[in-house]
């Protein structure tokens, strides 16, 4: 049950921050629907969700990147103060061709004084004091693109805090803490602390849920959407909050209901290294669905890639249906009976521009081609015809182009496109990312019946449901390696949770 009685700033006035009826809509998807969100002077509210449950539109609305479809956002004026929003994304907004000392600077360096020269001493100086509050100083006079993550991240939250005419600011921080160590964690917590202890309220948006119970005085709980829950930090412990994110008690998850039978291994990975993947093995045999699971910058995202051939990456040893594939690309991975539907259909998984027929048809033509080498267009457009009413896409138009269908629409195409040729590895990213509840069943039963016609399927997903409902078993992601394979009864959407997030059993909460 969420209970707002904490909302608003101490002794009854005005929040700094005032979120109304929120609501952001894409094509098939309701980001945000009906939210709504206060923070107070000296309060520190975390915001916490699963994977699209809708935080990082609700800060891209705040940022000014997205445009509400719905809602109002009011900031305090009162006292002679006006409070104003300062957002620290994860990204951190940073040059990395300048030094640390210039990054702290920039939002200095403008009007007619910046044609003066600076005073190098006193610029160090002070980028010494600016990021001193973090621990100890480091050099400054190097481009941070030398500089370790958590160097970084220091400056971009030290260039935040630096220049505030009042306390009374709203500071939003966007996963802060993913490139901190523990003992730069606890350095940003106590400057947090203190930010809000001197009047600022504070947005703390983050996937560790232990780091939430720490700092947060408040804890919003969004899923779907929706926000789920609205409670004090003292109403609050693992489990509930664990409960909150997945929508399901603790001990009461479901299970999947899975009952394949595996046959060869077809794809057999050891040592799989690459951006932040460090030595990740894995096996998918022919007829099972294997999930990845893992929170934003585990490394879930980059795996299908790699495994493609689109990402670099390295291996220590790599079979593909039994044979060595050390040297991966996306042409060879085709032709070895490889298919891969990435998590960006508009970027990477399609031409928009092209019809419908053109991308459904694309991956191999040699089928529909002539004697002449030419492709026949008739063949094409009655080959395309039929795929789009075994998908059921609407509308069945081959010759529509396929930037005019809805998002589901769009996803079944790109599965058609795929599936047509009975690949003997699939590869999905995302599989039903922006798709509405019709789109996303139809795309399961083409995931089940690729598996039960033999294929190996490997299905990285940010969707706990997604993967509890498809998968055999699966595999968490967290910095980059396997922390856990849940099957069976430990395959429940709590225990992805717990897994992913790095908490502690249900048994030790």
């Amino acid at each position: 049950m969420t209970n707002e009685s904490t909302i608003g700033s101490p002794m009854g006035t005005p929040p700094l921050l005032s979120i109304e009826g929120m609501i952001k809509d894409f094509p098939g998807n309701r980001a945000l629907d009906n939210v709504s969100l206060q923070v107070g002077s000296g309060e520190v509210v975390a915001v916490v969700g699963h994977n699209g449950s809708g935080k990082s539109t609700l800060v891209k609305i705040l940022a000014g990147v997205y445009t509400s479809d719905g809602g109002t956002v009011e900031l305090s004026s009162q006292d002679g103060f006006d409070t104003e929003l300062h957002i620290i994304h994860q990204d951190l907004g940073l040059a990395n061709e300048l030094t640390g000392i210039e990054n702290l600077g920039i939002t200095h360096y403008h009007g007619a004084s910046s044609f003066a020269p600076f005073d190098r001493k006193k610029e160090r100086a002070k980028a010494r004091e600016l990021i001193g509050r973090f621990g100890e100083p480091f050099d400054v006079d190097i481009p941070i693109s030398k500089l370790a993550p958590a160097q970084r991240s220091i400056i971009g939250i030290a260039r935040a805090l630096d220049g505030w005419q009042h306390p009374r600011n709203v500071l939003i921080l966007d996963e802060p803490t993913e490139a901190l160590h523990a003992t730069e964690v606890r350095v940003l917590f106590d400057a947090v602390k203190k930010l809000a202890a001197d009047g600022a309220g504070v947005i703390f948006i983050s996937h560790r849920l232990d780091e939430v119970l720490d700092l947060a005085d408040r804890v919003v709980v969004l899923r779907d959407g929706r926000k789920v829950a609205d409670e004090p930090r003292s109403d609050l412990d693992h489990d509930r909050l664990v409960s909150y994110v997945t929508g399901i008690p603790v001990g009461e998850a479901e299970h999947g209901e899975n009952a394949r039978r595996a046959g060869e291994v077809v794809l057999d990975i050891k040592g799989l290294t690459g951006e932040i993947l460090e030595g990740v093995d894995l096996q998918v045999r022919s007829g099972e669905v294997v999930g990845v699971a893992g929170v934003l910058g585990s490394g879930r995202e980059a795996l299908p890639a790699m495994i493609y051939g689109s990402i670099d990456a390295d291996v220590e040893s790599f079979t593909l249906d039994g044979r060595p594939y050390l040297k991966r690309s996306p042409r060879e991975s085709i032709r070895r009976g490889t298919a891969f539907v990435p998590g960006d259909r508009a970027k990477f998984g399609s031409v928009r521009p092209m019809t419908a027929r053109e991308n459904v048809t694309l991956p191999e033509l040699k089928s529909l081609t002539g004697a002449g080498g030419a492709i026949s267009l008739k063949r094409e457009r009655e080959h395309a015809q039929t795929l789009m009413q075994e998908y059921d896409v609407k509308p069945p138009r081959a010759e529509q182009v396929f930037a005019q269908f809805s998002g589901g629409n769009q996803q079944k195409i790109v599965f058609a496109k795929w599936l047509r040729n009975r690949p003997s590895l699939l590869l999905l990213e995302e599989p039903t990312q922006g798709v509405d509840i019709g789109a996303k069943q139809a795309i399961y039963d083409a995931i089940d019946r690729a598996a039960s016609t033999g294929a190996a399927v490997l299905v990285c997903s940010s969707e706990a449901k997604e993967l509890v409902r498809l998968c055999d078993r699966v595999l968490v992601l967290r910095d980059g390696r396997i922390a856990a394979e849940l099957a069976g009864d430990e395959l429940t959407e709590t225990q992805l949770v717990i897994e992913g997030y790095g908490l502690k059993s249900e048994d030790e909460l």
